[in-house]
């Protein structure tokens, strides 16, 4: 974060939080808060784990079951595609770069 970074209040479970963060990443940020609100809402209101601590930690670890079901295949791996986008788009550059020659 650059050295004229903001706070920014944040709710979670009714509770505010400030949290440093840049202007350009505001918006993530909000959108991360309602994720992880919705995710600490949806444990509470199952009823079967009690206090803001507990909740924060399983909403935590489902947060990170998700991400990894993405990272190791069971879902929409974002940074493959990426590559495979990446490694595309430099064969297109290639055959571009050989019809460029021909004329």
């Amino acid at each position: 974060m650059s050295e004229g970074g903001k706070t920014v209040e944040v709710s979670l479970l009714g509770r505010t939080y400030r949290v440093a963060c840049d202007d350009d990443e505001r918006e993530s940020l909000m959108q991360a808060v309602a994720y992880l609100d919705a995710k600490m809402n949806e444990i509470r209101k199952a009823g079967k784990v009690m206090g803001a601590e507990r909740i924060a930690v399983m909403a935590a670890l489902n947060v990170a079951h998700e991400l990894l079901g993405v990272r190791l295949g069971s879902g929409f791996d974002v940074g493959r595609a990426k590559q495979r986008l990446s490694a595309i788009e430099s064969k297109i550059d290639a055959a571009i770069a050989k019809q460029e020659n021909l004329f």
